[in-house]
């Protein structure tokens, strides 16, 4: 038998890579006479920059940036294809990582500096910018990034206004004679791992302000400065921000991109998934385990369990899905994608001590996972 061991990253936990090799180092433990292939993978979310970049042989390249709340830092991006296509991660930059749960207020974050490693990679030569978005603290509409390459958003006196996302509710217009022309000329790829859009409730503020520290009060600036956003937008540009798909990714910023640097919004496990010559490796596999920190009815919203999980249904291949958190009841629409839904824990315990022991609690369920199929 041969096993392909493609999961996802458990957040905050272990990464993907990480995963993988607990997944197999628990089979190897077990009674299954079988092979293995680690394939960790991304849908866009955190760590999806760095597994490009290694399967695609890249070279990480070192840049100067901002945090969210403007402090500098060391960060980069990665080469790959000769130089040709640079592959960034937003949160890199724009992540939460960078901030004490007492600093979390997408209120005053910003995303600049993602803008900024994209304005390092224009000066590498790119002709394709990679653009994971899972991670960020911010709630900006992509303004930050904006910002960073030369748009200036102005109130309707003309003037500038402050940095802050709360301020767009004063917007004006957006002033793009500044821009960095050179962005234009790259093709500029949005991997999203969420279909929700800028708008709404569930849009950008409503679904991940929260996440990112916003009160409800806060959700409500969010959402009228957004809307005040895509409303100039849709003026000035004739293009909808609230009605591309995926638009609420990384708060909103996959919409400002869309609408002003003509980025192409895409399916980041599916985009993963081809240019890593996914298929290849699953047309030797007998069996697919795939995984994530919680698998449900929203990780068929394009989640890279299921994103994998699809293609090895189209080959009628077994799955099996191995999670920290399943649904209670039995979900039909999980079923059509997974022949087995596994929970890796393995006695009471809080969700610290959970992800302390993620890696141990994987190894052993592999470990039964291999068991049970060696039974005659």
């Amino acid at each position: 038998m041969h096993i392909l061991i493609a999961p996802n990253a458990f957040k905050n936990s272990l990464t993907a890579d990480k995963v993988a090799e607990a997944i197999r180092y628990g089979l190897q433990q077990s009674r299954l006479q079988c092979t293995t292939e680690c394939f960790p993978i991304g849908d866009g979310g955190n760590g999806t920059a760095a597994l490009i970049i290694k399967k695609k042989n890249g070279r990480r390249i070192v840049a100067d940036a901002h945090d969210p709340l403007g402090r500098e830092i060391k960060s980069g991006f990665g080469l790959i294809e000769e130089g040709r296509t640079a592959v960034i991660e937003m949160a890199d930059a724009a992540g939460l990582q960078f901030l004490e749960p007492a600093e979390l207020n997408p209120l005053e974050t910003s995303s600049y500096g993602c803008g900024e490693l994209i304005r390092a990679a224009l000066d590498a030569g790119v002709r394709n910018i990679i653009l994971g978005m899972g991670g960020s603290a911010t709630v900006d509409g992509g303004t930050g990034i904006l910002r960073a390459l030369g748009i200036r958003f102005l109130n309707r006196e003309g003037k500038p206004l402050p940095e802050n996302p709360e301020q767009l509710a004063e917007l004006g217009s957006v002033d793009i004679t500044g821009m960095d022309k050179r962005i234009l000329a790259v093709e500029l790829t949005i991997l999203c791992d969420v279909k929700n859009p800028l708008l709404g409730e569930k849009g950008a503020a409503a679904v991940f302000g929260p996440q990112k520290g916003a009160t409800k009060q806060g959700v409500e600036k969010l959402e009228a400065a957004l809307s005040v956003f895509r409303n100039i937008t849709l003026k000035q540009t004739g293009k909808d921000m609230a009605s591309v798909p995926s638009g609420g990714t990384a708060g909103g910023a996959a919409a400002g991109l869309y609408a002003f640097l003509n980025a192409s919004l895409v399916s980041g496990i599916d985009h993963f998934l081809q240019m890593t010559g996914f298929d290849k490796a699953l047309a030797k596999a007998d069996l697919l385990i795939t995984g994530e920190g919680s698998i449900d009815e929203q990780t068929l919203e394009g989640k890279a369990p299921f994103g994998v999980a699809s293609r090895a249904r189209e080959k009628n291949l077994p799955v099996i899905g191995l999670a920290g958190k399943l649904p209670l009841e039995e979900s039909k629409a999980l079923d059509q994608y997974f022949d087995v839904l596994m929970s890796i824990g393995n006695e009471p315990e809080g969700l610290p001590v959970a992800m302390k022991n993620t890696a141990e609690n994987l190894i052993r369920t592999s470990r039964e996972i291999g068991n049970l199929l060696a039974m005659p």
